[in-house]
């Protein structure tokens, strides 16, 4: 359940306004969806934000939109690259905020206020802050938040063991801080689930929003090249909490599937 806080009884301290989110956008040929996602980042009320775009040589009229709103963004390039997760790790390497959230091309910030009040809360620094994402189709309707459509329901209390059955939390929903988060691999189409286990694991205070934080446009990499990216996933999974477990494991999201079908 979103958290509604009225802008005009928030107030934020200095402290909580002395903490920079670094929200980071990677496009490839975005120029249908790339304006709205830099228009739900620009219009926050909350002002300390850096904003990244990462786009990987387009060739349509991304590059155009970027330079249309150049003035309220702190670092934009445009190059070659070897994929989404090395656009992002170029995003990690430039970011200088306390937090990182990827924010790209197509997901939305859910409101206006939505970094404010979840800034908000975390009056004890959290290592990571979390919450919840509205799925949206290519109209931009809201369908329903993810724990509500899906077999991934968010935990109320995070781990890194949380994600054994798979991503329980959204990628467009999960803030670590800079100083935790690892480079992507870049040779699997599953890698942010090893991202967001591997900030869990180096993670000290984990903060649930119980916020929704994003609107997260269905489809993607992963879902074009579905059976890939499931590979990928089990090795990953895999590796984290080994052969026979996850082994296990599978066997229950597989069965949980064919009921949920």
């Amino acid at each position: 359940m979103q958290v509604i806080l009225s802008k005009l009884n928030l107030q934020l301290s200095m402290k909580h306004k002395s903490i920079k989110v670094s929200i980071i956008t990677v496009v490839y040929n975005g120029e249908l969806l790339l304006e709205g996602t830099i228009q739900s980042i620009i219009s926050q009320s909350y002002d300390n934000i850096e904003f990244i775009i990462i786009d990987g040589a387009s060739t349509d009229s991304t590059l155009s939109i970027i330079k249309k709103y150049e003035s309220h963004v702190d670092f934009w390039v445009s190059e070659d690259d070897n994929g989404l997760y090395d656009a992002m790790n170029k995003g990690i390497l430039k970011a200088t905020g306390d937090y990182i959230w990827f924010m790209n091309c197509g997901d939305y910030i859910h409101s206006k206020d939505s970094v404010a009040n979840m800034i908000a809360q975390n009056d004890n620094y959290a290592d990571i802050l979390y919450g919840e994402v509205m799925m949206v189709d290519n109209d931009r309707t809201r369908l329903g938040t993810r724990s509500e459509l899906t077999t991934q329901k968010l935990p109320i209390e995070l781990t890194w063991k949380s994600l054994k059955y798979g991503m329980v939390v959204s990628h467009q929903a999960f803030l670590p801080k800079r100083t935790i988060a690892p480079q992507y691999m870049k040779d699997n189409l599953s890698a942010d689930i090893d991202w967001v286990i591997e900030c869990l694991k180096r993670s000290k205070s984990v903060l649930n929003t119980n916020m929704v934080l994003a609107d997260f446009l269905i489809g993607g990499l992963s879902k074009q090249r579905h059976k890939q990216s499931l590979v990928g996933r089990y090795k990953i999974l895999q590796t984290h909490y080994g052969i026979v477990p996850n082994f296990f494991n599978h066997t229950y999201i597989l069965m949980r599937a064919f009921l949920k079908s």
